[in-house]
């Protein structure tokens, strides 16, 4: 599955206004509702903190891929957002994170959830990438930045 089959465009934030760990997932559960998806905010949001209580989601090199998994969620849902001044996430490697993927899957969905995470993980690795990630000027552009990666690997 490619991630721009689930990453929509409404769901890429180009500049979070968050400026902790709870207003960067609070900001990034709410995309999904303003894009029509139907789920309980509150609920994911408590899936995300717990899970970040059992360890930050923050990989290190500014990149951080908050995940998890909602009861009646029917859908895997991705969204995007950018931080150019950077967040304290609790990184691995203490740094603050600019980049940030949210990856929530319904609660059946194991083994797609964990291959979505590799690939966004291993894709990250690609410091040209996450430059152009910072650098670009729209949501079309990161969402067109994402596909183009894709399609090279």
């Amino acid at each position: 599955m490619n991630l721009t089959e689930i990453l929509k465009r409404d769901f890429i934030l180009e500049e979070l206004e968050a400026r902790n760990q709870h207003e960067v997932l609070d900001e990034l559960v709410r995309v999904f509702a303003m894009g029509g998806v139907r789920f309980d905010p509150e609920a994911m949001l408590q899936v995300l903190l717990e899970r970040e209580r059992l360890g930050s989601t923050g990989i290190g090199e500014g990149i951080a891929i908050p995940h998890g998994k909602l009861q009646g969620l029917d859908e895997i849902l991705l969204s995007f957002g950018r931080s150019s001044e950077g967040i304290d996430f609790d990184a691995m490697d203490g740094k603050p994170v600019h980049l940030f993927f949210l990856l929530m899957a319904p609660e059946n969905s194991a083994g797609l959830h964990l291959k979505i995470l590799a690939k966004i993980s291993r894709m990250l690795k690609d410091p040209a990438l996450r430059d152009n990630l910072l650098r670009a000027k729209s949501k079309e552009r990161i969402w067109r930045i994402i596909e183009e990666q894709e399609q090279k690997t």
